[in-house]
């Protein structure tokens, strides 16, 4: 067989085994195989080694963007320095991802600026990264989602999609006051995920001043215990996180 004839019959398999780095890498190398004289079976194993490194990155990808995050952060990019009262040590811990194996919560505690949202989304990133579905939002748009589910008769999908998710990022718990049906939809998700899936949470309140925001007593008691039960916590702190990596990186320029 010619080279023309043998590139157009891998073309043709490739594009009916849906094998496109195979297609895009085979000839190229294969020059490169000829040239180091490596056996057929070297070859074959590298051309199939690069598709699935491709496929992995394509999954990798189509799991970030599903995953809704407003930014890309990651947990490496997280200034430890700058924010001294988050321990290196439960961060380490938390990005080897073994508490999405026990479906333990974590609670990210802080005032605005002290780099909640960053840990939020790094950690998704994370799982991300570890081949898990991840879902971002903010609680007030998911009790908005959930309000318009439950007026259109598809609540209890809705609830049983989001109880899917290997991750649920909830962030900026504390900014919107929910009324009692806001909070009963959103404990309901909750319930959905207890001790089967993990939820992260990041608020800017403490826990003492939930009742703030989330006006039923009752609801405020049982959302913190399925948020806190066997759960990591970490403080930010009050000191802006974003504040402080600006004051840092002049200094360090200085």
């Amino acid at each position: 067989m010619s080279r023309d004839a043998a590139l157009a019959s891998l073309a043709l398999s490739t594009r009916s085994l849906r094998l496109p780095t195979v297609k895009r890498l085979s000839e190229p190398l294969a020059d490169e195989a000829a040239r180091r004289h490596q056996s057929h079976l070297d070859y074959l194993a590298s051309v199939l080694v690069a598709e699935v490194d491709d496929r992995d990155e394509r999954r990798r990808l189509r799991r970030v963007k599903a995953a809704g995050f407003p930014r890309t952060k990651l947990l490496s990019e997280f200034d430890l320095d700058v924010a001294s009262g988050v321990a290196p040590a439960t961060l380490a811990n938390l990005a080897s991802g073994g508490y999405l194996e026990r479906a333990e919560p974590v609670v990210v505690l802080g005032d605005s600026g002290t780099g909640k949202s960053h840990l939020l989304i790094g950690l998704g990133m994370a799982a991300c990264e570890q081949g898990r579905s991840v879902r971002y939002v903010t609680v007030a748009q998911l009790v908005n989602e959930l309000a318009e589910a439950a007026d259109e008769k598809r609540l209890t999908k809705l609830i049983t999609r989001y109880g899917r998710v290997d991750l649920l990022l909830l962030d900026e718990l504390g900014y919107v006051k929910l009324d009692t049906r806001g909070a009963e939809l959103l404990f309901q998700i909750l319930t959905e995920r207890e001790e089967k899936s993990s939820i992260a949470t990041a608020s800017n309140l403490p826990f003492s001043e939930w009742g703030k925001v989330i006006t039923d007593a009752r609801l405020v008691a049982a959302i913190i215990d399925r948020l806190t039960f066997n759960a990591h916590i970490i403080e930010t702190g009050t000191e802006s996180y974003r504040l402080k990596s600006t004051r840092a990186k002049r200094t360090s320029k200085n």
